[in-house]
């Protein structure tokens, strides 16, 4: 059977750019697969559809899972004023998913069928509706039909232990390792790329930063030695926490797990590591408490336009930090009248001023608040008591027994991260510790 030209793989779109003309390229495009490699693939079929036209004006980007089936469709038809070509790139599109949350849009098939009759009518001339999503059932109907109609972009990237996927793996590494080094006119020797790889593992935004690092660390020289990785490329005793739990918040199964192993490599303690994701779990809890009743006291529905996650940074920080910063100053007067009755009682005068009580100990920075915000929307507040239940357990066991804490973190990351969400305290309420 004759390979469908409309099929491609992401190492063949540059030679399938070349041989086509603009026109000759459909109106509608899925790209799916690993992250990376979707942005890649994006960058590229962008700039060749929009040649010298401004991107600030001509690319207009929605969030799928926020953004509905009739907004998608009235970007799209929507003339510019500015530039005659336009492209619409909804990120995430929930095209294959299930309903994960009140607060996401997931496509019906109703939806799926008008986004069909939208295509087979003709988008206006120099529009392209561009859709990205990680993973993708080629057995479902607006799956052939984009294939018929459309251009599908697969960058995918197989998984597996077996031997032809490792060699897939390497050979997609090899090939970023070599876009990025060859811009600066630089090699890597082969025992610094494989340690390298060790040191990284199949995460290629994680190889392309590194490789970034080292190319500055290694000034003039045009090749990139095993001394230079082994000089540069560490880990600390903070980065590795902190990027375990960002790719929590995320839902990242695949860079958590990845984080995870390499902590328990480095020689964590389990119980630090726990203490990281119950600092982190209390935390969200405090937001996911506040944005509740930010909601009811100012009689808000939560709506697509009103959720955190489709809310941009200069409107949080009109409309949601000056209730979180008075939330905080109304928690330290609590802690200061506190510190007044204990300090009387108290001989030696001295009593501890906790701050993690506080949703934004540094306001004047607020972008960390912003992004805790938004990823506090990707758990419900019951999934979130329960991964407290679970590691109050968990600290238990750590103190009292013996058993691989290891996989028990692991299987805490992939079912809180995934679409049926992490429930633990009913079904193990006949062994829990806590009281």
């Amino acid at each position: 059977m004759a390979q469908n030209r409309n099929i491609l793989k992401h190492n063949q779109l540059d030679e399938f750019l070349t041989s086509v003309q603009e026109k000759d390229i459909p109106a509608l495009t899925l790209i799916y697969g690993e992250f990376f490699l979707i942005k890649q693939a994006f960058k590229t079929l962008s700039s060749f559809l929009l040649g010298n036209e401004n991107p600030e004006f001509a690319l207009e980007t929605l969030e799928g899972g926020i953004v509905s089936m009739g907004d998608i469709i009235e970007q799209v038809s929507t003339f510019s004023f500015l530039v005659p070509k336009k492209i619409v790139a909804v990120k995430n599109a929930p095209l294959f998913q299930t309903k994960q949350g009140s607060s996401n849009i997931s496509f019906s098939s109703s939806d799926l069928d008008r986004l069909n009759e939208f295509i087979g009518k003709g988008v206006p001339k120099n529009h392209y509706l561009i859709l990205t999503t990680g993973l993708v059932d080629k057995r479902k109907k607006i799956y052939k039909a984009i294939a018929d109609k459309g251009l599908i972009i697969d960058c995918s990237v197989a998984q597996g232990a077996k031997k032809a996927d490792l060699d897939e793996q390497r050979a997609i590494l090899q090939n970023v390792a070599g876009q990025i080094l060859s811009k600066s006119e630089k090699t890597i020797d082969n025992q610094a790329f494989h340690a390298l790889v060790d040191l990284t593992g199949f995460n290629l935004d994680l190889l392309s930063q590194n490789l970034e690092k080292l190319i500055a660390y290694s000034g003039k020289a045009k090749m990139i030695s095993m001394a230079d990785v082994k000089a540069v490329v560490k880990r600390d005793k903070k980065d590795p926490i902190f990027n375990l739990t960002n790719a929590f918040m995320a839902k990242d199964v695949k860079n958590a797990l990845f984080y995870l192993d390499s902590l328990f490599n480095e020689g964590f303690h389990p119980l630090q590591i726990l203490k990281s994701f119950e600092n982190l779990i209390r935390k969200l809890i405090l937001v996911k408490c506040f944005t509740q009743k930010f909601y009811e006291n100012n009689n808000l529905k939560v709506t697509r336009k009103m959720s955190l996650k489709n809310m941009n940074f200069n409107l949080f920080k009109q409309r949601v930090l000056p209730k979180v910063i008075h939330h905080d100053e109304k928690i330290k007067t609590m802690i200061e009248e506190q510190d007044k009755y204990f300090s009387k009682n108290d001989s030696n005068g001295k009593t501890k001023k906790p701050n993690d009580l506080f949703l934004a100990p540094n306001p004047q920075n607020a972008y960390p608040i912003f992004q805790t915000f938004q990823k506090s929307e990707n758990f419900s507040l019951n999934e979130l008591n329960q991964a407290l239940i679970f590691f109050a357990d968990l600290d238990y066991r750590l103190k009292s027994s013996s058993f691989d804490a290891k996989i028990a973190i692991e299987n805490f990351i992939i079912n809180t991260c995934s679409k049926g969400g992490f429930v633990y305290a009913q079904e193990n309420k006949n062994r829990r510790h806590h009281f």
